[in-house]
């Protein structure tokens, strides 16, 4: 069985730093390519960066180019978000997911799984 688990949301202070994980299981990890998604309330879920299998890292979200990056641990099956220089307009869930064919992409049917998501709250 396959799974996600995203972890280390919660409430930040702007400008403050959160790093969020993505942990699989029951997926040939190192093959996978993970994306980093987020939803806020009545608004549609975004593609933000992915991380390839090959370890390459794409943004899909100028917002987040140069606050966001996606550092990966294969050892661990592990994907991080690291945000830094939070904003408000950051407040959100954020969705990890894994595409089987390696190389992730922007829109979410390209992924095969999910994870539950974590809330992220970026207020003072």
């Amino acid at each position: 069985q396959v799974q996600l688990v995203e972890s280390g949301g919660g409430l930040v202070q702007p400008g403050g730093s959160l790093t969020l994980s993505c942990t699989a299981s029951g997926l040939p990890f190192d093959d996978y390519a993970i994306g980093w998604f987020r939803q806020a309330p009545g608004q549609e879920r975004e593609g933000l960066l992915c991380i390839s299998s090959s370890e390459g890292s794409t943004y899909y979200d100028d917002s987040v180019k140069g606050r966001f990056t996606i550092p990966r641990d294969n050892v661990k099956n592990t994907v991080y978000l690291q945000m830094n220089s939070l904003k408000p307009e950051d407040t959100a869930v954020y969705y990890c997911a894994a595409d089987a064919h390696g190389y992730g992409s922007r829109w979410h049917d390209q992924y095969d799984y999910w994870g539950q998501g974590t809330q992220v709250t970026v207020s003072s």
